[in-house]
C-alpha cells in the first residue's frame, strides 16, 4: 500500500525550480499573467524566466482604421519574444480625424478644432488638447520629454508652412517656436520627412537628401544641417533610435529597382560618423518590396534593440531586426502582417507603434475591464 501512495505522490508532484522556468520560456507572454497568479512560487518563476532566459521584447502594433463611417480601429500586435500575433480586444478609438503615427510610440489625431495623442504602450490613455494655432494637414509631430512638437505640413495659403509649435502636457498650452530651417520649406510634411527623438531632442530627415536637423523644445531653436546621407546610392533613407543609438536605413539603388537595404549607426556629436552595421538578405528585401512596382520610401518602428520595417505600398511583410551584442552582429528575419491577413475587404488605414510591453502593461490593461488579448496564430 505504501508503495503504491509514493507511485501516486511522484505522479502528482509539482513542477517547479528551473524545470518550470524552463517550461515559462515557451509559454506566450499572454498567457504567463495568468500563471503569474496561481501561487508564490509560480511567480517567482515567471519573473526569473523572464529575466533569465526569455526575456521580454518590444512588441510592434499595428493600427487598422477603416476608412469608411464609423471608422471602426482595430489594433493587432506582433510579440518576437513568442513568436505570435496577439488580436487586442479594444474599445474602438474614438474617431477624430485619421488615425497617425510618429516616432515609433506616439499614436494622434488633429482636427481644425482638437488634437489628441497617446504615447501609452496599449493606449490606455487619450489626451485631449485644443488644436494648435496653425492647421497643418500633414505635420511632423514628435513628443520629446513632456512635450509635444508639431511642425510644418501647413497650407501655404495664409499660414506659415514652416510653423512650429509645442503643447506642454503640464500647463496644457500650446506656445509657438522658431520656424523650421528654411531649406526644407518644400519638404516640411511628414510624407518627405523621417523623424526620430531622443530624450532632449527631435530629428528631422529629409529621405531623399539625408539632410537632417535637430530640434530642442525647451530652447526652441533648430540645428543643422547634418549630412546623414551614408552613400551616394541611397535614394531614401530613414531614422531612428536603437537602444538610444541613432541608426539610418537606407533604400540603395532606385525605386524601381531597390538593390539593397542597409544599416548604419550614426556617431559623433555632430553625426558625423556613419558605421555600416548589417545588410538585409536578399530575399528578405524582395519579400519588403512585395508587389510594388516601386518603392519610394518604407516604414521604420525602433524600440530598444529591435528594428521593424514595412513597405507602405504592400505592408503584407514585417521585417524584424535584432540588433544584438552592441551593434555587431544584426538578426534578420520577416513575418506576415496580421491587421493585413485578417479577411476584411473593407479598405483600411494601417498606422504603426513600438511598444516595450510586459506583465505590469498587460495587468493594467486587463484591470481596466474593456480590454483582452487573444493569440491568433503563429506567423513564422
Amino acid at each position: 500500500m505504501a508503495k503504491h501512495q509514493t507511485v501516486a505522490d511522484e505522479e502528482e508532484a509539482p513542477i517547479h525550480g528551473d524545470v518550470l522556468e524552463a517550461i515559462l520560456t515557451h509559454v506566450p507572454l499572454i498567457d504567463l499573467v495568468p500563471a503569474s497568479h496561481v501561487s508564490t512560487s509560480w511567480k517567482g518563476a515567471v519573473f526569473s524566466s523572464l529575466r533569465h532566459l526569455n526575456p521580454v521584447k518590444p512588441w510592434l502594433i499595428v493600427h487598422a482604421q477603416s476608412t469608411r463611417h464609423p471608422y471602426t480601429t482595430t489594433s493587432h500586435a506582433y510579440d518576437p519574444r513568442s513568436h505570435v500575433w496577439v488580436d487586442i480586444e479594444q474599445p474602438s478609438i474614438k474617431y477624430v480625424s485619421t488615425l497617425r503615427s510618429s516616432h515609433s510610440n506616439l499614436l494622434y489625431m488633429q482636427s481644425p478644432f482638437r488634437f489628441v495623442f497617446s504615447s501609452d504602450p496599449l493606449q490606455l490613455t487619450w489626451h485631449q488638447a485644443v488644436a494648435p494655432l496653425v492647421w497643418r494637414p500633414d505635420p511632423i509631430v514628435a513628443q520629446v520629454g513632456e512635450r509635444v512638437v508639431i511642425a510644418g505640413g501647413a497650407c501655404d495659403f495664409g499660414d506659415d508652412p514652416l510653423a512650429v509649435e509645442t503643447y506642454d502636457l503640464t500647463t496644457r498650452a500650446w506656445d509657438t517656436c522658431d520656424d523650421m530651417p528654411a531649406i526644407l520649406k518644400d519638404s516640411c510634411a511628414s510624407t518627405w520627412l523621417s523623424v526620430a527623438v531622443d530624450k532632449s531632442k527631435m530629428y528631422v530627415m529629409e529621405k531623399c537628401s539625408g539632410a537632417t536637423h535637430s530640434f530642442d523644445p525647451i530652447t526652441k531653436t533648430w540645428q543643422g544641417p547634418y549630412d546623414l546621407r551614408p552613400d551616394q546610392n541611397v535614394f531614401s533613407s530613414i531614422i531612428g533610435f536603437v537602444n538610444d543609438r541613432m541608426f539610418v536605413v537606407g533604400l540603395v539603388g532606385e525605386a524601381e529597382n531597390v538593390k539593397s537595404v542597409k544599416m548604419w549607426e550614426v556617431k559623433g556629436e555632430m553625426l558625423d560618423m556613419k558605421t555600416e552595421i548589417s545588410e538585409m538578405p536578399k530575399e528578405l528585401v524582395a519579400k519588403l518590396k512585395g508587389q510594388s512596382p516601386r518603392v519610394t520610401s518604407i516604414g521604420m518602428n525602433s524600440m530598444g534593440n529591435f528594428v521593424f520595417l514595412h513597405n507602405p505600398s504592400d505592408p503584407a511583410e514585417v521585417i524584424v531586426c535584432e540588433v544584438q551584442n552592441g551593434g555587431s552582429f544584426c538578426s534578420w528575419g520577416s513575418v506576415g502582417n496580421a491587421a493585413v491577413d485578417d479577411g476584411s475587404r473593407i479598405v483600411k488605414n494601417l498606422v504603426y507603434t513600438c511598444a516595450n510591453v510586459g506583465l505590469g502593461e498587460l495587468h493594467q490593461a486587463l484591470r481596466s475591464g474593456d480590454r483582452r488579448f487573444t493569440i491568433k496564430e503563429e506567423m513564422e
